[in-house]
């Protein structure tokens, strides 16, 4: 007689692993609408400190990277990534500033996605590049296309997408650093960037506790227990099905706006967003038949 769990179409050892993820995308889109709350109070600049700052402090105090010497091209390249990781942060909370986040996040994904189309040779992933420039296109405030979004949050979103795909770039290089002390040096050196700037606009108002333990939840929600469960779940799951998975964010970041935020979506924007989780899909899946 088989058993249930061989009948499942899930089974146990990837259904946790696959919760996990979603819990991932969750808590970081929640993270995303408390922070765009209090962008008024504290600015963009403020909240992208918090976030980085306090995401630094716990990286640290996990991994202690210090205990590993680095070379002087470990540091190079950590000064890259790093850079881009600050730079992606801020540019990604002042598009959620000027345009709804499923949105933003949406055209923040092309970025990696341009990474893995530019890696391909075969003719049917241009199938996945058709999908996210016609998403593009619905979303874009082109001249002819359906978009009435603010150019300026577009522009931000566009910066932030690139930004992820030099990340992607230079985390790769940066990646043989033993443990977590890539991300942990880099997310200082994100730190070293954005802290000054956050003080530089919101000044004092850093010190407040109140503010200070909302930028400390953000902080959790947006960086720590997502990592904490995404490095949980590629041990568990095989990479094309992880990208299956996170190729969702954009919908899922759309609905927790939604649910949070009151952030409702034209129908032409929920299909320009499934347009480009099915190519992030297709590339996810054309990369896992690869190897």
């Amino acid at each position: 007689m088989t058993s249930p769990a061989a009948t499942s179409p899930i089974p146990d050892s990837i259904l946790l692993p696959s919760l996990a993820v979603l819990g991932g995308q969750i808590s970081v889109n929640l993270g995303a609408a408390v922070a765009k709350q209090l962008f008024p109070v504290i600015g963009v600049e403020g909240i992208t400190a918090y976030r980085v700052g306090f995401s630094a402090l716990f990286l640290l105090a996990v991994f202690r990277p210090w205990r590993f010497a680095l070379t002087r091209r470990d540091v190079l390249n950590l000064l890259v990534y790093g850079s881009v990781l600050g730079l992606m942060n801020l540019l990604i909370y002042r598009a959620f500033a000027l345009i709804p986040i499923g949105i933003a996040v949406a055209i923040e994904v092309t970025g990696p996605l341009a990474v893995a189309m530019l890696s391909s040779r075969r003719p049917r992933d241009l199938l996945a590049v058709a999908c996210a420039v016609f998403g593009l296109y619905l979303l874009l405030p082109l001249k002819g296309s359906p978009g009435s979004l603010n150019p300026v949050g577009v522009a931000y979103a566009l910066g932030a997408a690139s930004c992820w795909a030099l990340y992607i770039v230079f985390g790769k290089r940066a990646s043989s650093l033993h443990g977590g002390q890539a991300v942990a040096w880099g997310m200082t050196v994100a730190a070293m960037l954005t802290v000054p700037i956050g003080a530089a606009y919101a000044g004092t108002a850093l010190l407040s506790s109140s503010l200070a333990l909302m930028g400390l939840a953000i902080a959790m929600l947006s960086s720590a227990l997502p990592y904490t469960l995404e490095i949980f779940a590629l041990r568990r799951l095989p990479q094309g099905v992880f990208g299956m998975f996170s190729s969702a964010a954009p919908a899922v970041s759309a609905l927790a706006a939604m649910a949070v935020l009151g952030e409702h979506l034209s129908l032409v924007q929920w299909l320009a967003i499934a347009c480009i989780v099915l190519a992030s899909a297709m590339a996810a899946l054309g990369a896992q038949s690869r190897r």
